[in-house]
Order: structure tokens, then sequence, then C-alpha cells
């Protein structure tokens, strides 16, 4: 059978995304043919640092270039700035409108040897919300007032509560095979603030309802849970939780916070997802702080590569990576700083191909989702 060749996008974006994103590169080259997989690369530009040098924070020959000749994309971080600075706008969220990558799904999962053990899936819409950046300031009879448009469809929420829904259904199927789990039964908690905000999140909660009403999702038990106490509870409770779904910007801060369960931003993955185009993005920022020390966890970025191959269907592949990660995180010895060690981003990424390789012939190829 010929090898299928998949050509990826790779766009760093600042900071420490120069850094990382090579990893992705370098674990993708480190697969074996005996998967039936070749790759192809093209290096792409965004970013705050591509808005400075040219106008552009998301040139548009980039979303060409993804839309006509890639199968899938790494994207780093990006900087932004911290005032208003006319013509800049984030070039993730552009790429997600852009491309319809509708989903943003994020596991955190700790590994086998966890006091506290941790395995559940934020699925986050990813289109709409206070982040279609509908914003103005005008001035009031005591001063200036900013609003922001929060919007809800029931289009979007549909489509990510069903996602939400056979996530869950698929990480049963890998229980049921034998992959370990903390869950017993596949959840759906549902997170909103329809107490307040009655119709655009009482909007997200009743379609959440009726598309994991439908006769597939029998099987699925569903919960549902005001953001705030959704917060309290993650953190208290995370092991009552298995796929969480929620309106874009909960989402964002349930995903980012749900980090500290497992030690770092930097072991986080994130995949955004549409019906014919993924993009694998790291959970953490641009790190200026520690940008060119040569420190920066590459973890997150292997990690969605292997997510980005799983939802392009090369599940075994995607297995292969999870499990050379955890085993450099279960022994330890190699950390970088953020998770309390010494180790340099190379020598992580050096440790974990070698995992890779040597495990290539003996792990099952289960799929992560469990």
């Amino acid at each position: 059978m010929a090898a299928r060749t998949l050509r990826i996008g790779l766009i760093p974006g600042d900071g420490i995304g120069r850094e990382v994103i090579p990893a992705g590169r370098r674990i993708l080259e480190a697969l074996p043919s005996s998967f039936g997989l070749q790759f192809s690369f093209v290096d792409l530009e965004a970013g705050f640092g591509t808005f400075k040098n040219t106008g552009a924070a998301l040139p548009e020959k980039t979303v060409e270039t993804l839309k006509k000749e890639c199968d899938g994309a790494l994207f780093g971080a990006v900087s932004s700035p911290t005032v208003k600075t006319e013509g800049y706008s984030s070039p993730i969220v552009a790429l997600r409108k852009r491309l319809a990558l509708y989903a943003n799904v994020r596991p955190v999962k700790s590994v086998a040897s966890s006091k506290s053990p941790v395995d559940l899936v934020i699925v986050r819409e990813n289109t709409e919300d206070l982040y279609v950046k509908e914003e103005k300031t005008y001035d009031g009879p005591d001063g200036k007032i900013a609003e922001a448009i929060k919007r809800i469809s029931e289009r979007a929420s549909w489509n990510i509560a069903t996602m939400a829904g056979d996530l869950a259904l698929q990480r049963q199927r890998v229980r049921d095979a034998g992959g370990k789990s903390i869950h017993q039964k596949p959840t759906v908690t549902i997170t909103h603030k329809s107490n307040v905000l009655s119709q655009t999140d009482g909007l997200f909660r009743e379609t959440s309802r009726k598309a994991l009403a439908q006769d597939k999702y029998q099987t699925v038990n569903i919960d549902e849970q005001i953001v705030d106490s959704m917060v309290y509870k993650l953190f208290r409770q995370p092991s009552d939780y298995d796929v969480i779904v929620a309106p874009n910007l909960y989402g964002d801060i349930l995903s980012d916070g749900a980090a500290a369960l497992v030690g770092s931003l930097g072991l986080v993955p994130s995949a955004n997802v549409g019906k014919d185009f993924v993009i694998g993005e790291p959970c953490h920022g641009s790190a200026p702080d520690i940008e060119g020390k040569g420190i920066s966890n590459p973890i997150a970025t292997i990690r969605s590569t292997a997510l980005m191959l799983e939802f392009q269907g090369e599940e075994e592949a995607a297995a292969k990576i999870y499990a050379a990660v955890d085993a450099n995180l279960e022994e330890g010895k190699l950390l970088t700083p953020d998770m309390g060690g010494k180790a340099t981003t190379e020598q992580v990424i050096e440790d974990i191909i070698k995992r890779l390789l040597l495990r290539l012939s003996s792990f099952p190829g289960l799929n992560h989702w469990h």
C-alpha cells in the first residue's frame, strides 16, 4: 500500500513558539515508514512579530497556503499587546474563523502514577461568544463606557455539543477495550451561566441538551454546572469529570486553569478542529520571560502533534507518541524548569524521540481518549 503523505503547515508565531514547534516536526519525522505515513512541511508566518514587520498579523498567504496545500498545521504561540494596537487582532482567532475550526479540544490527563488522577477533555466552542470581538467604546454621562457583543448561535452550540458527545462515546469504547481509566460511564458536563445570561447561555444550555438527547448518546450521562461552581468543583473533584463542553470564554478559562491539575501549561495540548482541517496548538503562551533560554517545555506541542494526527485518523501513530511522552514524565529525570527539573528543551525532545523509537514494536496502540 502506498504511503499516505500529509503536508503540515508550521506556524511558530512568537516567543517560545519558535522553540517548540520544531519539536512537533521532529516527532513526525521520527515516525517510521511502517505507519504508512510520510510528511512534508511548509513554514508559514503569523503573530505579533509578523504584524510589526509586515502590518498583518495573519498574512493572506498563510491562510491560502493552509487552505490549498496543507492537510493540517501546528501553531505555536503569539504575543498579544496589552494595550490597544490599531490594526492588530489575534491571528489564531482569525484562523479559527477562516478555516471553520469550530471546536477546540483540550485533553488534560495525569500520568498513571499520579496520586490525584485526572482524565478529562474540555471541548470549547471556538468561533463565537465574546471572541467575535465586536466591541465599542463611547462617552457616557459619567465617563467612557465599553461594550462587547456576546454571540451564541444554535448551530454552533449544536455542533460543539455533538463533538463532546462523540468524544465521550469514543473514550468509552477505549475503556471497554481494556484501556485504564478513572471513569466508569461516559459523561458530558454542559457548562454555562444561564441563571444570569438567560438568552445567550440559556440558548447554549438548551441547544446542547437537545443535541445530546439524540439516540446515539443514550448511554452518555448528561450533567451540567454553572461556570463558577464548575471552577470550584473542577479543582476540588477533578476525577468527577469526563468531557466538559463550554462556550468559548468559559472553555478558555477552564482549560487553562485545568492545566494546574497536571502541573504545568507546558504539558497541555489542544486541537482546533473543523470538518476538513485541524491545527494542533499547545495551550501555553509565548512566554517572553524564558524566550531564548532553551528551557521551554516542548511536551504540549508534542502532544498537540499527536492530537492533530488523531483527528486525521492516525490513531495508532498518535498513541505511540503519547506513550513516549508518558514514559518521560513517569521517569521524571528529564523535566524542564516549569516541572521542577533542570532539563533543556533539546534534552526533553531527544529523550521523547528515543523513547518513541524504543517502544514502537511493543506498544499496543490504544487510542488516547482513555
